[in-house]
């Protein structure tokens, strides 16, 4: 069921940051009260919404108080390279239940798409839902937004152009969107997270691949093919490593997951780090996590793996803080955890590069939503879809 016209859209969304009476509706909206009324009793009617008691008094007779459905549910799919989490949320996007498993991008669509679904499974098995209204899906790659299909995405052999969308809402029953991961990760903070009161920000998504989501005016920027934010694959050195993509020299070739960990190896293999040539000796391979973990230990090469790292996203992030001018950067993603001394270095770059004007007031701050910004993200564009006039 969706609404019927723009201003029961518009009374969805604001009914999504949690309940009202209809005297503070009437605050809010370009609506007469009689004319709020009926928009208002009509979502009960379609069953999107609900009364929900009486308010405090404002001086007179004591105004109806109104919530979304308590019987709507979103579920948000972040699909990464090496992991898959869903989550099931109430119509105010609160969290419900959460589940997450280890999965391999590279397995194809069917085997990734048919875990999610899975683990969607059990999340009805513990009663949180017996029906979705939506579901939003994230997937780490370019994606043609309009189509709802990942395209020539670099890390996800298999997918391009399938019909994830229409296979995702086939399978459970409700309409489905599907972007990339760092515009989902976007619309989390935007919903939920540090970028609440924030209309023009950018979010640097920094795991196995580099992206970023941009918000102009609250709204996600896509571009015109869907390709906007790809930063991983801004060149940063003309001789530099080849990568994912089939170029050389790209910022995800140096700071991407597989980098950090190529990295590592090489400095456990020359004597350079005790700490990680112990872990390489005992776990056969390293990972991102192995440095952040050496980082905290003091080890001076670690340190300086993520320093050399953070160098090269403040350099990519200065140019696009001159050109875009946005009011907050925030870092996240998986190898975000290396925490402050990436942040340290590329505040440092950024501040000594960027025009005064556009840093002067500007922050740069770490995620605080973590594996839960994708989820609520995936919810949340769901959500615009399902609360915008049918």
């Amino acid at each position: 069921m969706r609404p019927e016209n723009v201003h029961q859209a518009m009374l969805l969304r604001l009914l999504r940051e949690g309940g009202r009476s209809r005297a503070e509706l009437g605050d809010v909206v370009d609506l007469s009260r009689s004319k709020l009324n009926v928009e208002l009793d009509r979502l009960i009617e379609l069953g999107l919404a609900e009364p929900d008691g009486l308010a405090e008094s404002r001086g007179g007779r004591r105004s109806g108080k109104v919530r979304l459905s308590r019987q709507t549910r979103f579920a948000g799919i972040d699909i990464g390279a090496t992991s898959v989490d869903v989550a099931v949320t109430d119509g105010e996007l609160e969290v419900l239940g959460h589940l997450s498993e280890p999965c391999d991008i590279r397995e194809g669509p069917a085997v990734v798409l048919d875990q999610a679904i899975a683990l969607l499974g059990k999340l009805r098995e513990q009663g949180l839902f017996t029906q979705l209204h939506g579901a939003g899906i994230g997937v780490p790659g370019p994606v043609s937004f309009p189509e709802g299909v990942p395209v020539v995405p670099p890390i996800m052999p298999g997918w391009d152009r399938y019909p994830v969308r229409e296979a995702v809402s086939e399978e459970l029953g409700c309409p489905a969107m599907v972007d990339n991961d760092v515009n989902i990760m976007a619309l989390g903070e935007l919903h939920a997270g540090l970028a609440r009161q924030v209309g023009d920000f950018l979010l640097v998504k920094i795991g196995t691949g580099v992206g970023c989501g941009i918000v102009v005016d609250g709204k996600i920027y896509r571009g015109v093919s869907g390709s906007a934010g790809d930063i991983g694959h801004i060149r940063v050195d003309d001789d530099g490593p080849i990568c994912a993509c089939g170029n050389s020299g790209c910022l995800e070739a140096y700071f991407g997951g597989a980098a950090l960990a190529r990295q590592a190896t090489a400095v456990a293999r020359s004597g350079g780090s005790p700490y990680l040539a112990e872990r390489l000796a005992a776990a056969g391979a390293l990972t991102a996590e192995d440095v952040a973990a050496a980082a905290a230990q003091g080890d001076a090469a670690a340190i300086q793996i993520i320093r050399d790292g953070g160098r090269r996203v403040g350099q990519v992030l200065a140019s696009l803080v001159s050109f875009f001018n946005p009011g907050l950067v925030i870092i996240a993603g998986g190898v975000a955890r290396l925490g402050h001394v990436l942040l340290a270095e590329i505040r440092s770059v950024v501040y000594r590069r960027s025009l005064p004007l556009a840093t002067g007031n500007l922050p740069i701050v770490l995620s605080e939503l973590g594996d839960a910004a994708g989820i609520v993200g995936a919810t949340r564009l769901i959500s615009d879809h399902v609360y915008s006039a049918a």
